[in-house]
């Protein structure tokens, strides 16, 4: 092929000119002779950018519905518990973060995993004997979000695979197919309050699988896994030499019936990359704060990582369900289709308890007006 060479001169106070010289089997060409050549635009989106797919995105854009004119919009849908304003952030929270601002020795650019106060302060926090940390433990990230991002870069490989559950938060199934990383979904066991089935979990599992996710507690399903089963999580990523990414912003938003329980402090030879944020517990989404917990007491990682609804047969799927309680009674869930797990949807808690009551009363009337069950019955109950 023909290679050009560009020069640009400039002297003085007189424009640069340009001298194209064409390179041809060791013969120069003038300008003159060359055939002129009609520039032309050739941006084409990256390999990367076709393979990411936001499920949630997909399915919510793609809704052609409207609310019901005559009930006001009540949406179930967003994950964000600072919408309504019934869960204010804490005043400590914000007057931490204006005593920072006001102190101006943070306007500048940060070491790229985070200040070394910051990250002393975080492993401070999650220190314990079970799972010790130190500062150089601990990289801080642009929200959770970005610490699972970081995680899987670091874990695995184009080609490889990673063990997802389902249902389960879509992001890890939007990025890893972006990096070109093959997802397998594990399935969630309702009946058993949303434990991992581990006998189809370990099934998955073949010699390019690069790492497990557990989500704990769980997004969507809002469950929180006991010590026992945690530690027969453990079991098996130990006997299959799998790593851990542990998705754990939920993590300490338990109720009082329930023990939350880092499964990094039950660990004693699985490496554990363990994410978390601000976000839920303190109330601040939007302020983008996350953090990547380095578990390796072994030293594996090297230096390398520093509802259901089974009686509605007039709807198609989730998605329709979906459309129609809008255009009806005007509540957006999200269908769980974006969970991976059609025929259910969930409802986020956060809204006021007057909203809650309103949707959930409204939801009771949509399933009474539909539900089609075994003897034509409709005694459906919902507890107010």
């Amino acid at each position: 092929m023909d290679s050009y060479l560009i020069h640009v001169n400039g002297h003085g106070d007189h424009a640069p000119m340009l001298d194209v010289n064409l390179k041809n089997t060791g013969n120069i060409i003038s300008p003159g002779k060359v055939k002129s050549r009609k520039p032309r635009w050739a941006v084409r989106a990256s390999e990367m950018s076709k393979k990411t797919f936001n499920p949630v995105r997909a399915i919510v854009d793609s809704m052609k519905v409207e609310p019901n004119p005559k009930k006001a919009m009540i949406s179930l849908s967003l994950g964000d518990p600072t919408v309504f304003g019934n869960l204010p952030t804490n005043d400590e929270v914000t007057r931490a973060v204006k005593e920072v601002l006001d102190s101006g020795q943070y306007n500048g650019y940060a070491p790229s995993v985070g200040y070394q106060s910051c990250r002393e302060a975080v492993a401070t926090y999650y220190n314990c004997p079970e799972a010790p940390l130190k500062a150089q433990d601990v990289i801080l990230t642009s929200g959770c979000s970005q610490a699972i991002e970081l995680a899987l870069a670091v874990l695995a490989n184009p080609g490889q695979n990673i063990l997802v559950p389902r249902p389960g938060f879509s992001l890890y199934k939007t990025l890893a197919l972006s990096m070109g990383i093959e997802v397998k979904l594990y399935n969630l066991l309702p009946e058993k309050a949303w434990e991992i089935d581990l006998e189809h979990l370990e099934s998955l599992v073949d010699e390019k699988t690069a790492c497990l996710i557990v989500n704990n507690p769980s997004n969507p399903c809002g469950s929180v896994f006991s010590k026992s089963h945690l530690q027969e999580i453990l079991a098996v990523a130990s006997r299959q030499c799998l790593p851990i990414l542990a998705d754990e912003i939920y993590g300490d938003m338990v109720f009082a019936d329930c023990k939350y329980e880092p499964i990094a402090t039950l660990s004693t030879n699985v490496p554990i990359l363990s994410c978390g944020g601000l976000a839920k517990r303190w109330l601040v989404p939007g302020w983008r704060m996350g953090w990547i917990l380095i578990h390796d007491r072994r030293d594996i990682f090297g230096k390398e990582v520093e509802i259901e609804m089974e009686h509605f047969p007039e709807f198609e799927n989730d998605v329709e369900f979906t459309e129609r309680l809008i255009s009806e009674q005007s509540v957006f869930c999200l269908p769980a289709t974006c969970f991976e797990y059609p025929n259910f949807f969930r409802v986020v808690i956060t809204v006021p308890e007057e909203m809650i009551l309103e949707a959930c009363g409204r939801i009771q009337e949509f399933c009474e007006m539909h539900y089609q069950g075994a003897d034509g019955a409709q005694d459906l109950e919902c507890d107010k």
